[in-house]
C-alpha cells in the first residue's frame, strides 16, 4: 500500500467505505452472512454443516464462489489500466441489478451473489505480480498490515506506515455503520445509493483514463 499515492489512497477509502456499506446490507439481509468478509463466510460453511447439514452450507460456499469469480472477472478487465474503470461500471451495475432483484424476489437470497461477485471485482482495482497491493474488501489483511506497521514503528523503521492501513480499516467499519444505517430506508434504496456512488467512481475513472497510482 506504501506505493499508492494520496489520490489512489482517497479512492481505496471511498471503495472500502462502500465495501463495508454494501457488506453490511448483505449481512442484515441474510441474517449472517457476508457479501465481501469471505473468511466469515467460510466459517459459517463449517460450522451449519456440522450443526444443520449439507444443505445449509450452499449459500455461503456459493457466495465464496461468486466472489472468486468477481476476482477473476476484473483481474481479467482491467489489465489494461484505461479499462479498470470498467471493472467498477461492471461492479456498480451488478449492485443496481441485485437492487432491482430486492423488489422483485424479495425473499431470493441468490441475489445476493451479484454482490459477493461485485465486492471481488473491486479488490483487483490494485495489481501489482498478480497480487492485490490494497485489500479493498477483507479487514483481515489490512490488519495485518497495521500490525506490521506498528511493529515497524516501534523499531523505528516507520513513524507513519501504520497510518494507511488504519485509514483502510477505519473507512470500511465506518461504511459498515452507514450501511446499517441507510438499510433503514430499505435493502433495495440502500444497495441503490451504493450502486450510484460506484457508478459515479467508475466514470472519474473513465474520464482519468488511469488509475491514480505509481507505477
Amino acid at each position: 500500500m506504501r506505493d499508492v499515492t494520496r489520490r489512489g489512497l482517497l479512492l481505496s477509502l471511498l471503495l472500502g467505505g462502500v465495501a463495508g456499506y454494501v457488506d453490511a446490507i448483505g449481512f442484515i439481509e441474510t441474517g449472517g452472512l457476508f457479501v465481501s468478509f469471505m473468511s466469515g463466510n467460510s466459517t459459517q460453511a463449517g460450522v451449519e454443516v456440522i450443526a444443520q447439514g449439507a444443505t445449509a452450507v450452499i449459500l455461503p460456499l456459493s457466495l465464496v464462489a461468486a466472489f472468486v469469480v468477481g476476482v477473476t472477472a476484473g483481474a481479467l478487465i482491467g489489465r489494461q489500466g484505461q479499462r479498470r474503470a470498467w471493472a467498477v461500471a461492471a461492479s456498480a451495475a451488478a449492485v443496481a441489478i441485485s437492487a432491482g432483484l430486492s423488489f422483485l424476489l424479495p425473499d431470493g437470497p441468490w441475489r445476493f451473489l451479484l454482490l459477493a461477485a461485485a465486492m471481488g471485482a473491486l479488490n483487483t482495482l490494485y495489481l501489482a505480480e498478480g497480487r492485490a497491493r490494497v485489500a479493498i474488501t477483507y479487514a483481515t489483511g489490512t490488519l495485518v498490515s497495521l500490525g506490521l506497521a506498528l511493529a515497524a514503528l516501534v523499531t523505528g523503521r516507520s513513524r507513519s506506515e501504520w497510518q494507511r492501513p488504519l485509514l483502510l480499516w477505519g473507512a470500511l467499519a465506518g461504511g459498515a455503520v452507514v450501511g446499517a444505517a441507510a438499510h433503514r430506508l430499505g435493502g433495495e434504496v440502500a444497495l441503490l445509493i451504493a450502486a450510484v456512488v460506484l457508478g459515479i467512481v467508475a466514470v472519474a475513472l473513465a474520464a482519468r483514463r488511469r488509475l491514480p497510482i505509481r507505477p
